[in-house]
């Protein structure tokens, strides 16, 4: 009967502990990369606006959590997950097998393939044989950066790296780039209805298993409780008919979450 009772004495210890530790969230901290509008980007008056900047701050009123945003380059995302800078990563990050391995992701936020801009009449295609002996920009730590990598750059495409998207239309304006990559539904909304992106055209979605489409909000790796609680926040998004509103008001029609 002693033993019995010391066994239970222990196991209500165990979880007076794990209540203990257990962490109350008051605030979130979300970092993003604000150069991939219409995803995220920064205001004139130096505010974040965006898709992904609206749908953090509804997961944070539906947990009725504070969201704190932290404006960092994408390459350093995982880095930055990894040394506790921020909590997590809401910036157009796609779900890769690769990323999974040194960090986790909440459920699915949503949806886009990646495309190729090129200057209009150029007759380039989005094919290693036909970029040949061209110049291909790319942001650093991106789907786009690790595909070019993998199948341009041995057939005999130069691969050039920008720490932004901004940077990488810039050289592309400017004549110093053949052509970029990126996600197809930034290089639409975020660049060709711009005045600088009028000489430029998009191509068809392209298709590649180092191309994947889903995006989540990236976590540091084990952080169970926090997965929790940011899909209980996703969820609820969905429930409500949040999620639905701004989706229609960044992309209209278009349905990024079950496409």
């Amino acid at each position: 009967m002693k033993k019995a009772w010391l066994t239970l004495s222990a196991l209500a210890l165990l979880a007076s502990a794990g209540a203990l530790q257990a962490k109350e969230w008051k605030e979130i901290r979300f970092a993003t990369d604000p150069s991939y509008a219409p995803f995220e980007s920064k205001a004139p008056d130096g505010s974040l606006v965006g898709f992904d900047i609206d749908l953090g701050n509804a997961i944070c009123e539906h947990l009725k959590v504070k969201c704190v945003w932290m404006p960092n380059d994408f390459d350093g995302m995982i880095p930055g997950l990894k040394a506790r800078k921020f909590d997590g990563v809401i910036s157009s990050m796609t779900v890769t097998e690769a990323r999974k391995k040194e960090i986790d992701f909440s459920d699915k936020l949503f949806s886009g393939p990646s495309s190729m801009i090129s200057k209009k009449g150029s007759g380039l295609a989005a094919t290693p044989e036909a970029l040949k002996g061209k110049t291909v920009g790319v942001e650093q730590g991106t789907i786009q950066e690790a595909y070019a990598k993998a199948k341009l750059e041995p057939a005999g495409v130069n691969v050039k790296s920008y720490q932004n998207q901004d940077q990488v239309y810039a050289d592309l304006v400017s004549g110093r780039l053949d052509a970029s990559l990126q996600d197809m539904l930034q290089a639409e909304m975020g660049f060709l209805t711009t005045e600088q992106g009028k000489a430029f055209e998009n191509s068809k979605p392209l298709h590649d298993p180092l191309l994947p489409a889903e995006t989540a909000i990236g976590i540091k790796k084990g952080n169970a409780e926090l997965k929790a609680l940011l899909d209980k926040g996703i969820k609820a998004m969905h429930a409500d008919g949040t999620y639905d509103k701004l989706q229609k008001k960044y992309f209209g029609d278009i349905d990024l979450y079950n496409d």
